[in-house]
């Protein structure tokens, strides 16, 4: 097994030297993917690009969250990494949790280790509200609860399994990726373990959720899984039956 942190970047120049250093420093490659990033923010990952152990990929115009984390996925995969650990650039998520990642993962290397977010009072009430409504969706779409949050962009993927899936989805390329590639890889049989871990929004930091764009795509993709979900039921079905509701 072989882990690289991939790192969807967009505009995150004043957080995302401090992501990597925490990286770098659990001994974790860093594979950064700048999603068109605006000149001042592009610079400081080429200038983080050319420290060891360090790579970037570069979007020449902005595509989205999942469709960074699509390419950076399929970069990691042809760089030879079994697996990739997705991470925000806005220093949301506690990279102090990385070696306890690791360990799930050296335990659980055929399953997804998804991060089940245990917040501070820095939280939005409308963010933390609103999410689970997709939460149920999501639970509504497995026919099980095994997903416990299927929002939280900080996670660690077996990378065999994963790319066909990205294959099957070519339509989540924004805030729409994070929970439909989980309910894809359900689908699929990968397991997903969920690990509590402590997620923050700093005062200062730079969100490029769109509330109405965003939350429309999302609803589509609700709709896409649910018609999904009913041609898969006698399996999903059977699987509950045969104890896999968690």
């Amino acid at each position: 097994m072989s882990c690289i942190a991939v790192i969807p970047v967009y505009n995150h120049g004043g957080a995302i030297g401090a992501v990597v250093d925490a990286l770098l420093a659990h001994g974790l490659p860093v594979l950064l993917v700048d999603d068109g990033s605006e000149a001042g923010c592009a610079a400081v990952l080429d200038a983080l690009a050319s420290r060891e152990r360090v790579t970037l990929l570069r979007h020449a115009a902005n595509q989205g969250k999942g469709a960074a984390c699509a390419s950076g996925f399929r970069q990691a995969a042809a760089l030879g990494y079994s697996h990739a650990l997705q991470i925000d650039a806005d220093g949301q998520h506690d990279t102090g949790d990385v070696p306890r990642f690791l360990a799930a993962m050296a335990a659980r290397p055929d399953a997804v280790i998804a991060g089940c977010p245990v917040y501070d009072d820095s939280v939005p009430k409308g963010r933390l509200y609103g999410r689970y409504a997709t939460h149920v969706w999501v639970w509504i779409n497995t026919l099980s609860l095994r997903i416990t949050d299927s929002m939280c962009g900080y996670r660690i993927y077996p990378l065999a399994p994963t790319l066909p899936v990205l294959d099957r989805m070519p339509q989540a390329r924004r805030m729409d990726f994070d929970p439909e590639v989980l309910v894809r890889l359900d689908w699929a049989g990968v397991p997903v373990v969920n690990l509590p871990t402590r997620v923050r929004y700093p005062a200062d930091g730079v969100s490029h959720f769109d509330y109405w764009q965003d939350n429309v795509r999302i609803s589509r993709m609700h709709a896409r899984l649910f018609f999904g979900m009913l041609r898969r039921s006698p399996r999903l079905l059977a699987r509950l039956a045969a104890g896999g509701a968690r």
